[in-house]
């Protein structure tokens, strides 16, 4: 048969031309066959020794072997362990953070041969709508989503669930310097309401933590309804919030936030079929639980925003040495 055509007596080339198969490789695609087939047609067609298979199928494995087999296990429970969201990076990191020193190569090569990845976000669909009756407070942000302590920057959005009772709805409120959820509330509607919930639980959160709200924060949010109502521009003063809005129609000034929305999506709600609300809302709570206390973010240097806050905390309190000035 002429190079790189089907052969005459009816076989195929099984591996690339010219390109000499790892013998892994062989041994695999003989034990795809060997039961249909039997291993020495299989060898035949392959042209090569059945005692060369016989003889690799006794040999023990090699040490790198050994070494990914166990690395593929730790791998699979990190990756298992965290929602299955996280890619070859993360685990990565995960794998640094327990104490396993290995290089991420070899993490991205046992991913991509056993089919682990992580997720990617979607798109989004529109939940707030501006009221142009309303008078829209300024924006104090101007796009830089950057703090240098924690509750100096809250933002604020509405994401959806689709679920078989119906569409619900989701509020959140992210601290920008920890990438934490401070606050969040489930509802079957997009009245104020909705989102207020979610302040008032930011709110309670931060006291039950010992750190009332402080002077300065800002509260940024899209030109959504129930964010520039009344009811919500005057809680945010009675608390001594200020109130930022970004400008119409423009998903860049509440970027962050909408970033938020993205990964809860990708992470939890596209994986699976929602029946109920309920059903929703517990797993909401654990997905916080595990975003904000052991899922690694690589804007805060892939530590968790729980932890993030805690170290800053401890840092700003450390004792000064003695001697010092």
């Amino acid at each position: 048969a002429e190079a790189g055509q089907r052969d005459t007596e009816g076989r195929q080339y099984v591996f690339r031309r010219r390109a000499r198969p790892a013998p892994d490789e062989v041994v695999a695609v003989v034990d795809h066959l060997r039961d249909r087939f039997g291993v020495e047609p299989v060898c035949r067609v392959l042209n090569l020794c059945p005692g060369t298979y016989y003889g690799r199928k006794r040999r023990p494995p090699s040490a790198r072997a050994q070494r990914d087999a166990a690395l593929l296990e730790q791998i699979k429970d990190v990756h298992q362990a965290n929602y299955g969201v996280y890619g070859s990076r993360r685990v990565h990191q995960q794998l640094r953070r327990e104490g396993v020193r290995v290089a991420r190569c070899a993490v991205e090569r046992l991913m991509r041969e056993h089919g682990l990845e992580g997720v990617r976000r979607g798109a989004k669909r529109r939940t707030t709508t501006p009221d142009e009756s309303m008078p829209r407070p300024p924006d104090l942000v101007n796009r830089r989503f950057t703090a240098d302590r924690p509750d100096r920057l809250w933002l604020a959005d509405i994401t959806y669930v689709r679920t078989w009772e119906g569409w619900v709805y989701v509020a959140f409120v992210l601290d920008a310097f920890s990438r934490r959820i401070v606050g969040w509330q489930l509802a079957s509607h997009l009245r104020t309401d909705l989102p207020l919930d979610a302040l008032e639980m930011a709110l309670w959160q931060r006291r039950r933590e010992g750190r009332p709200q402080a002077g300065g924060l800002i509260h940024h949010s899209d030109n959504g309804c129930q964010y520039t109502s009344f009811r919500y521009v005057t809680r945010l003063a009675d608390v001594g919030v200020m109130a930022s809005v970004g400008s119409v129609a423009d998903s860049y000034d509440n970027a962050m936030a909408e970033a938020l929305n993205g990964t809860f999506k990708a992470e939890l709600i596209h994986r699976r079929t929602w029946r109920s609300r309920d059903q929703v809302e517990y797993a909401i709570v654990e997905w916080i639980g595990w975003y904000n206390h052991r899922r690694l973010h690589s804007a805060i240097g892939d530590v968790p925003p729980a932890e993030y806050e805690a170290n800053h905390y401890r840092s700003i309190n450390a004792t000064a040495p003695t001697g010092a000035r």
